[in-house]
């Protein structure tokens, strides 16, 4: 930080229409990061509850009135000449017609094209946290034919992001398992990683999963994937992942789990307080449900991640 003041508290609206397109906006030539795009907002006044001042900049800037906001990512970033706060929104409800009220350039565009416009590098998380869906599945199975169930389970609940991590299985099995789920996926548009533990070829998959023991010795992002991510049991694993430039994390065990008696769990309280911490999406996962996916919102999460989470109805 540049110096002992306050950062500047902005708020700031991922803006999705019917289609699902987002809203960008150009900054002007002359402000700070001028030309660059960004999503749209302002600076909380003395006081201002975030969800207002929200509302208030979205009506100023871009003729809106905000319906539904729910909590997306907070960024903490020092530029050298200014240290901001970003505390991001997902808009999905508003009524108006959104315009350039202020003068400036103003696209719908879709959610995979956000990478194609140059942002200020405090929006590099913000774009990858509106990439990413609420929920991370985690695929497992003790054989061929229960992984495949649990596959076509997982899609069949609508998740669209999914982690291939079937470790008990012979070496023989997972290449041609891996290339059955491989499948299955692209069907249902999903997004596949794999676990980098794991001895396949990954030339299929979208993502590369980090575990916590292959983060701590990565020296660099992998290269040749359009998701990389890791699992993080703590702050300096989570400050590892964003150093490398990874797109999201994994923390657990937020709540206690049959899967891992022996790991101590961090409870709400110490989530919130680790992700104030970093700049990065992040899924909570450890004895979890998606009944749980409001309070992971509040504490910062970008969602839910779960093994048998999305196995059954809840």
């Amino acid at each position: 930080m540049t110096n002992n003041s306050l950062p500047l508290h902005v708020a700031v609206g991922v803006i999705r229409d019917g289609d699902g397109r987002i809203l960008i906006t150009q900054r002007a030539k002359h402000a700070h990061q001028g030309g660059l795009w960004e999503f749209p907002g302002g600076k909380l006044e003395a006081g201002e509850p975030v969800q207002q001042a929200l509302a208030r900049e979205l009506a100023e800037e871009v003729g809106i009135q905000v319906q539904t906001a729910t909590p997306l990512i907070k960024i903490n970033h020092d530029y050298g000449d200014r240290h901001v706060l970003l505390d991001v929104w997902n808009v999905t409800a508003f009524t108006g017609q959104a315009r350039g009220c202020e003068g400036q350039e103003m696209r719908w565009v879709k959610v995979e094209q956000l990478r194609e416009f140059s942002f200020p590098v405090a929006n590099v998380p913000i774009i990858a946290a509106a990439q990413l869906p609420h929920y991370y599945a985690i695929l497992e199975g003790r054989s061929v034919a229960e992984a495949l169930d649990n596959c076509r389970r997982i899609l069949a609940a609508d998740i669209k992001l999914v982690q291939f991590r079937v470790k008990s299985l012979p070496i023989a099995d997972l290449q041609n398992l891996f290339e059955q789920v491989s499948q299955l996926c692209r069907q249902q548009q999903v997004s596949l990683l794999v676990n980098a533990d794991l001895p396949v070829d990954t030339a299929n998959a979208q993502g590369l999963h980090l575990s916590s023991c292959a983060l701590l010795t990565c020296n660099e992002r992998p290269n040749g994937y359009s998701w990389v991510a890791a699992s993080c049991h703590n702050l300096d694993e989570l400050k590892q992942a964003e150093t490398l430039g990874l797109d999201f994390a994994v923390l657990a065990p937020v709540q206690p789990t049959a899967s891992h008696l022996d790991a101590t769990p961090l409870g709400w309280r110490t989530f919130a307080e680790l992700l104030e911490q970093i700049n990065l999406p992040v899924f909570a996962l450890g004895g979890l449900g998606r009944h749980d996916l409001d309070r992971a919102l509040a504490a910062g999460a970008q969602g839910i991640a779960g093994i048998s989470t999305f196995l059954v109805a809840d």
